[in-house]
């Protein structure tokens, strides 16, 4: 196991030495662009539909949330009140210890030695805690910056396709957090080990396809380590420190990254134990926060909102070129929703396979909120704001797709297209409010790494092992990236950012099309057992 990690920083050495001697934003940038334009043109390889390139994983991951809607009739509709109610802790009491097997323990039948905290229950948090970690790492400046580039790149027009890709997703959450749970393993020291890693490996034996599961699984591993470097940490330290740099004027993004890197640190040291416990206080604040300034804006403006609407609907349909413009607004809409909620992505199964419970579809019902509190609640907001301050106050026009992926500020030249653009927005209609902003950037990024350390430090202890030196090394590879995100364009960024999540959907969906059934079976069981009638 050592021989690997040294390997790896030995390939990644040149990195390092790179990243200690420069002190310029624009060399980091000439180093890593070229890295990230191979990476995405491999992930996003495109077919042609009707003239159209559309990316491969867009298709898988749509077609794969349609039919888990489908197939478990519309439960993303249907179990919300459930949803809520688990989230809330009301049926907590069906997950007391009993005779019965408790999901992912390796002693069944006799007493559970890998308890944690609470004797005859497995997990590390409770559902609260859980969604709050995987929200976290999906309500976030997916929300803020990615819906600005969103319609920057496919005008109002997206937001619909943004709100049906967050309604299919889910449905796609349920299963893979299910899942997660199912097939969770337990350390001797208690601690949870779950996500896809486990259940493509174990899920598939169980269908005897062992051999499969396990390259899947390594892949999935390999993936999600890239993806915490990449969407979960460099596009949150780019966009932050691009807010940061907007407020106070400055050039460069590195001390902010370095500022920041320390401290992501300092929390990411205690595992996702002081994760839940400092994102359950910031992701209902920050949300709060963000959700009631779009709302006081919305409600300032409630006579220009049917003319936002009108805007938006008529982008998503009446494009000049009807086919080609719908389905390359569409494009856009699902892949940043996909960006936003991380649906059939499967990362969010990490954190909530750490939940206390013995029925796994009980996490699965409360991860399927996700979606929709982070795409159809706060990115519709998002979208309206930006539109209607727009139609307002004629702040920038709108780029057509084949123009490039900026917004023009008006008047001026200047391009928008990040949390620039949102920025602006919010601050025509509130004085100064770019000022708090700043303040929920940083605490959107800042939550959103630290979900997203736990994500990549599952995926690289699978390949590595669960050792000190392996918990180390991954740690600091983690915060070094803090600090290159900061320092790197928004679009080399992003295209790096969007490859190494996206390519997490290829191993994932198949697993779940696969063990769809063993999560239909769980879901009967847990609604059986609350008493609820389906």
């Amino acid at each position: 196991m050592k021989r690997k990690i040294v390997s790896l920083l030995l390939v990644l050495s040149p990195l390092f030495t790179f990243a200690q001697e420069l002190t310029i934003d624009e060399k980091i940038e000439a180093k890593f662009k070229p890295f990230a334009n191979a990476v995405s043109s491999v992930v996003f390889y495109p077919i042609s539909i009707v003239g159209i390139d559309v990316p491969i994983v867009i298709i898988i991951l749509l077609l794969g949330a349609l039919f888990f809607t489908l197939y478990f009739k519309f439960a993303n509709i249907r179990l919300l009140g459930v949803a809520i109610r688990a989230a809330k802790g009301k049926y907590d009491k069906v997950d007391h210890h009993s005779v019965e097997e408790v999901a992912g323990d390796p002693t069944p039948g006799g007493d559970v030695f890998e308890v944690v905290q609470v004797e005859g229950v497995i997990g590390e948090v409770t559902h609260f805690q859980a969604l709050t970690a995987a929200l976290s790492a999906t309500v976030g400046l997916g929300n803020i910056a990615g819906v600005a580039v969103a319609i920057a790149i496919g005008g109002p027009g997206a937001t619909i396709w943004m709100v049906l890709a967050g309604f299919l997703g889910m449905s796609t959450k349920l299963v893979e957090a299910t899942l997660g749970v199912k097939y969770r393993e337990v350390g001797e020291d208690g601690k949870i080990y779950g996500g896809p890693m486990y259940y493509l490996r174990k899920g598939l034996k169980e269908k005897n396809l062992g051999g499969f599961g396990k390259v899947l699984a390594v892949l999935y591993a390999i993936f999600v380590i890239g993806g915490s470097f990449g969407g979960g940490n460099m596009f949150q330290s780019n966009q932050a420190a691009a807010q940061f740099k907007l407020l106070f004027g400055l050039d460069s993004g590195f001390f902010f990254g370095v500022l920041m890197a320390i401290l992501v640190g300092i929390v990411i040291i205690g595992g996702i134990k002081r994760i839940g416990r400092v994102t359950e206080k910031i992701v209902p604040f920050m949300g709060i926060m963000f959700v009631g300034a779009a709302l006081i804006i919305i409600i300032m403006n409630f006579t220009i909102v049917p003319a936002a609407f009108l805007q938006i609907w008529d982008g998503a349909f009446n494009q000049t070129s009807l086919v080609g413009g719908v389905i390359g607004v569409m494009i856009v809409g699902f892949q940043r929703a996909a960006f936003s909620n991380e649906a059939g992505i499967g990362s969010a199964s990490i954190a909530h396979a750490a939940v206390k419970t013995k029925f796994p579809a009980s996490e699965g019902i409360v991860a399927s909120i996700g979606p929709f509190v982070d795409t159809v609640v706060i990115c519709t907001m998002t979208a309206l704001v930006i539109v209607v301050t727009n139609l307002k106050s004629n702040l920038f026009k709108y780029s057509n797709l084949d123009e490039g992926n900026n917004v023009i500020m008006n008047g001026t030249g200047k391009h928008l297209g990040g949390v620039d653009l949102t920025s602006v927005a919010f601050d025509s209609a509130i004085p100064n409010f770019s000022i708090l902003l700043t303040i929920a950037v940083i605490l959107f990024a800042f939550s959103t790494m630290l979900s997203w350390s736990y994500y990549g430090i599952q995926g690289w202890k699978y390949l590595f092992g669960k050792s000190k030196i392996a918990d180390i090394s991954y740690k600091a590879l983690f915060l070094i990236f803090v600090v290159i995100g900061a320092s790197s364009s928004l679009g080399s960024v992003i295209e790096f950012s969007d490859a190494m999540i996206f390519a997490m959907v290829f191993p994932n969906i198949i697993g779940l099309l696969i063990l769809a059934p063993k999560v239909k079976e769980e879901v009967a069981k847990y609604l059986k057992a609350i008493g609820h009638k389906d």
